[in-house]
């Protein structure tokens, strides 16, 4: 694939807009559709928006690390299972975001920040060849299902609206994780996996506030 090509450039900053807008779409059904119970108190609201508010912001930088590592992959399969995985992402991003209007609260006012940076990281890691991008994803997924793993123990057990929505998410980051494995991921170095935690710990820390 060229280094610049215009017409994905173009559809890339298109879907850049959509996505730190606010009007990402889902194309498959909210987990959490047909609960209608949502009986919170103002503190747990609180809570559950700031988690939310932190998967959103996650489902954002996805958004932009798949978007970058699909148009500077080197292999046309490989790029296309990064579309695929970034279609999923995107129905995660619009549940989420749903979800935080729900409860009355906001998305993250970075998410521009967030999407760039996960851009520029999307791309490095796309210039260091396939399989070492298909490595990062792999630690980005493993991380990412350990995060939201621990969210479904944060959340209050009432919401079972924003259980079923990140329980959906965590059993898709472990496929697209799986998925770059089989697909030939190299293991990534130490170093770059603890860069990798730290950035992830300042995101999460960030959003549940703003």
């Amino acid at each position: 694939m060229p280094f610049f090509n215009i017409d994905h450039i173009l559809i890339n900053f298109d879907r850049a807009l959509r996505v730190v807008s606010g009007q990402a779409k889902a194309t498959r059904e909210n987990p959490a559709q047909d609960i209608s119970i949502d009986n919170l108190s103002e503190k747990q609201q609180l809570h559950s928006a700031g988690l939310m508010r932190v998967n959103h912001v996650g489902e954002i930088c996805a958004q932009a690390l798949y978007d970058a590592q699909g148009q500077f992959s080197q292999t046309p399969a490989i790029s296309q299972q990064f579309s695929h995985s970034g279609n999923e992402e995107e129905d995660h991003l619009a549940w989420s975001g749903q979800r935080i209007a729900e409860l009355n609260s906001h998305t993250s006012i970075l998410n521009p920040f967030w999407y760039v940076g996960a851009y520029t990281c999307g791309f490095i890691a796309a210039r260091c060849g396939d399989a070492a991008s298909l490595g990062f994803v792999v630690e980005t997924e493993r991380q990412v299902a350990a995060h939201l793993a621990s969210h479904l123990e944060k959340l209050p057990a009432e919401d079972l609206k924003s259980r079923a929505i990140v329980e959906q998410m965590r059993v898709d980051e472990i496929a697209h994780g799986a998925a770059a494995q089989a697909l030939g991921a190299s293991e990534i170095p130490a170093p770059v996996k603890a860069v990798m935690a730290l950035m992830a710990k300042v995101m999460t820390t960030t959003a549940y506030y703003v």
